[in-house]
Order: C-alpha cells, then structure tokens, then sequence
C-alpha cells in the first residue's frame, strides 16, 4: 500500500479549515491535532497519513489554505504499511489512482538535481575524462562506466521542468550548468588527449585510425534520435514513480558525456569531422531530452489529471 506521511505547522486561524478539509478526505488516515505546540513558527502540529493516490488533491488543498507560506507542510515516505483499513479506502476510493505520482515529491527530485556545486562540474570532468579514456582504447566498458559517472541528467531534467514551470532562472541556470559543465569536459578531455598524443602512449589501433567506439559516437543518425525520444520518455517515468534502476538505464543509453569526450579526443588529433559529428551528437541529445522531457512532464500531469476528474464525476453521480 503507498502512502505517504504528512506533517504540518498550522497557525491557529487555519487550524479549523486544515482539520475540516483533512477529515473530509477518505483517504486521509491516523489524523492527529496537537494545538499550540509547535514553536518557530508558532502553531498546531496536525500529522496524517495519505494513500498516495489521493495526495495530490489533498496537499493542493493545503496549499491553497496558505498552509505553505504561514506554516509549513513536510512530506516523508512510508515504506511499510499494516492497515486492511488503508488498503480497503485504497481499494474503494481510489481505483486507477491508487499508484498516482505525488507530483509534489517529483518535482522536489527534480529540484534536488537541479543544483550545481563544485562537485557537479567535477563529476563531468571525470565522467569526461574516463569516456576519453574508454575511446582511446575502444573500450565500451568504460564508456559506460563514464555514462553512469555523469550528473548531466539531472540539470536536463531541471531545465525540462523550468520550461514546464515557466521558470526562467531554472531554465537558465540549468543551461548554464550544462554548457560551463560540457566546456570543462571538453577542454579537460582534450589536454589528456594532448599528452597522450605527445608521449605517443595511444593504442597502435588507434593511432591506425581503428576507432569503431569514436565512430559510434561521432555518427549521429536516425537511430540516435530514436534512442534519446526514448530515454527521455523512460527518464521522466521513473522519476515520477521513483524507479531509480530505469533511471540508471537512461544514463547508460544517451550519448552526452561520451561525445563531449570524443570532441576533446578528436581535437587533439586532428580529427575534425568527428569533432563536429561528436558536437552535432551532443546538442541532439541533449535538445531531444529537454523537448521530451517537457513533454513527458506535461503529458503525465494531463493523464493522471483526466483519471481523477472521471473518478469524482463517477463519484458525484453517485446515488447517496
């Protein structure tokens, strides 16, 4: 059974509406009122737990009391469930909605990503770094192992939900991020390809211009785009059902930090049509995931929005 537990600090001229609206929801359960003992802000702690599937309608109502901004609302998981009750109301009440995103937790995920320390930029560098590494040597094990190291999925999924928000400093801080962040890469990228090419430590294969994992890379087509629509429909999916092994998938799948790498490799070598086919790959991926990203977030509002408004029609038309 999903649920989630609800915490709020309530100021006492709110305190009948919030506790009204909270009783009337059938999904609302283990309702609790402890008037005047929260200090900073000063208050009543209401606590509750909330199938998940009815979480939206209920911290929208809170929400619209103002709760948010003279008190405060705190949203922790609940792993672990023993209620025939919660599963029954669940059973009753919800139906589809049973397993609807809490989009409140999503975009707090989303928002999490969205923040850009040093190490952000570090974690691009080595991610770069390894990736050239991985097509000096054709591994695609390491290419790999640099899809997973790089954190550019979470600044891409940033920028998706500041489009959807129309937020423009999300948007651009996350473009920001990523074009600081992809420009280290590269320039880091191509000063080891410098020293390697200057100590002549590169692989003879290579040096022959055997380079099937740079090939694959620098040669954006049909299929790239196929794959980056994909991941990008994947991504927003498990992010709002947390399914964090799906998201792992995505980073795995989408060619950006490796063709950030293959720029900086090709550069040092040379190498000018597969710097510009690694660039034109780069901008597909990332362009093709913001626009599906938003989409997808769009989209699965819209889905999730249509279930509830046919569920209460049912509802309303219910004979009492």
């Amino acid at each position: 059974m999903d649920m989630i537990h609800v915490r709020a600090v309530c100021p006492p001229d709110l305190t009948e509406r919030t506790m009204a609206l909270l009783s009337a929801e059938p999904c609302v359960l283990n309702l609790l009122l402890q008037p005047g003992r929260v200090r900073n802000p000063d208050g009543a702690a209401i606590e509750c737990d909330v199938l998940t599937g009815a979480a939206n309608e209920v911290l929208r109502g809170l929400r619209e009391l103002g709760l948010e901004h003279h008190g405060s609302i705190v949203l922790e998981p609940v792993d672990t469930v023993f209620s025939e009750r919660a599963a029954r109301t669940g059973a009753e009440e919800l139906g589809a909605r049973l397993r609807a995103p809490v989009w409140e937790q999503v975009e707090a995920r989303i928002r999490a990503e969205g923040r850009y320390p040093p190490s952000f930029y570090l974690f691009l560098v080595i991610a770069g770094l390894i990736g050239a590494v991985g097509i000096i040597t054709n591994s695609q094990i390491l290419i790999v192992a640099a899809m997973v190291v790089g954190p550019e999925y979470g600044a891409i999924t940033s920028v998706a939900l500041g489009i959807d928000h129309r937020s423009r400093p999300r948007v651009r801080q996350g473009l920001m991020a990523l074009l600081v962040g992809f420009l280290l890469a590269v320039v880091a990228t191509f000063l080891f390809a410098l020293l390697v090419r200057g100590f002549g430590l590169q692989p003879k294969a290579f040096e022959l211009g055997l380079r099937p994992v740079s090939n694959l890379i620098d040669t954006p087509n049909f299929f790239s785009a196929v794959v980056a629509v994909l991941a990008g429909i994947v991504g927003i999916v498990s992010l709002a059902e947390a399914r964090t092994s799906a998201l792992l998938g995505v980073f795995i799948s989408v060619t950006t930090i490796p063709a950030a790498a293959d720029i900086g490799v090709s550069c040092a070598f040379a190498s000018w049509t597969e710097a510009r086919g690694s660039l034109f790959q780069l901008l597909l991926n990332i362009v093709v995931l913001i626009v599906v990203g938003t989409g997808m977030l769009k989209c699965q509002r819209a889905i999730w929005r249509r279930v509830s408004k046919r569920r209460h029609e049912r509802e309303v038309g219910r004979p009492a």
